[in-house]
C-alpha cells in the first residue's frame, strides 16, 4: 500500500496540484481544507507525513504542527506563502521538519519530502557516515576525508558541522547551531557562527558556487546538503 502524505491546505487548486505531484510519486494523498479537517484526517488516516499551510481558515497553521506531532514523529513540512524570516523559524522551532514557501518547485518539494522520510526511517539519528561527491564526514570518528586525505577541522568546526549532519537535508536554525556548538559558553554573536561557516567551506566545498555543500537559508539558518 502506497504511503500517505496528508495535504492541509484551504486553496483547492494547491491541493490538486500536491495530490498530482504526489501521487505520480507513488504517495497516496488524504487532502484537508481545515484544522479541523486535519487533524481528524491525522488521526484516522495515519499519514507518513503532512504537508502543512500555515494560512487555514478556522486556525493559525503554526498551532497544528505540535498537534500533529504529538502522537508520533510524523514529519510535518510547511508550505505556505509566508516567506517572513520569523515565521520560519516559529516554524521550525515548533517541530516542523522543513519549510517550502510557494510558489514552490515541485522537484525540490519532493526531494525535501524524501529528506524527511530518511529521517524518520533512521530514528531520529544521524547517519554515521555521510558523504557528497568525494567528501566524507566520519561523525563517530569526527574525521573528514576527501577521497583518502584527511581535512583538519579546528573542535568548534566539528561542532557545527556535526549538528548538520545529524539533520542532513533540514535547515537547521542558528539559534539551534549555537547552542549544540557554543554551550554554556558566552552567549556568541551570531557572526561567529558565519565565521566557522565560512572557514568549513573553505575546507569542505569544491570549487565553484558557495553553498553547494553547506546552504544558506536568509535570516533562518542552514542546511547540509549530502548525497542521499
Amino acid at each position: 500500500m502506497p504511503a500517505r502524505i496528508l495535504v492541509v491546505d484551504d486553496e483547492v487548486a494547491i491541493r490538486r496540484l500536491l495530490r498530482h505531484t504526489l501521487e505520480r510519486a507513488g504517495y497516496a494523498v488524504v487532502e484537508a481544507g481545515t484544522a479541523r479537517d486535519a487533524l481528524s484526517g491525522a488521526a484516522a488516516e495515519h499519514p507518513v507525513a503532512v504537508l502543512l499551510d500555515l494560512g487555514l481558515p478556522d486556525r493559525d497553521g503554526l498551532t497544528l504542527i505540535p498537534l500533529l506531532r504529538r502522537n508520533g514523529e510524523v514529519p510535518v513540512l510547511i508550505v505556505s506563502a509566508r516567506d517572513a524570516t520569523e515565521e520560519k523559524v516559529a516554524a521550525l522551532d515548533l517541530g516542523a521538519d522543513d519549510f517550502v514557501t510557494k510558489p514552490f518547485d515541485t522537484d525540490e518539494l519532493l526531494a525535501r519530502l524524501r529528506a524527511a522520510l530518511r529521517h524518520r526511517d533512521a530514528g531520529n539519528t544521524a547517519q554515521k557516515t555521510l558523504h557528497k561527491a568525494d567528501l566524507t564526514i566520519d561523525l563517530d570518528r569526527r574525521i573528514v576525508r576527501r577521497g583518502t586525505e584527511p581535512l583538519h577541522l579546528t573542535r568548534k568546526e566539528h561542532d557545527v558541522l556535526a549538528i548538520l549532519a545529524r539533520h542532513p537535508g533540514r535547515v537547521v536554525t542558528h539559534d539551534r547551531i549555537i547552542a549544540a556548538a557554543w554551550g554554556g559558553d558566552d552567549d556568541p554573536r551570531i557572526e561567529y557562527l558565519r565565521i566557522v561557516i565560512r572557514n568549513l567551506r573553505q575546507k569542505l566545498e569544491p570549487p565553484g558556487p558557495v553553498g553547494s555543500l553547506i546552504a544558506n537559508e536568509l535570516g533562518v539558518g542552514y542546511r547540509l546538503l549530502v548525497d542521499p
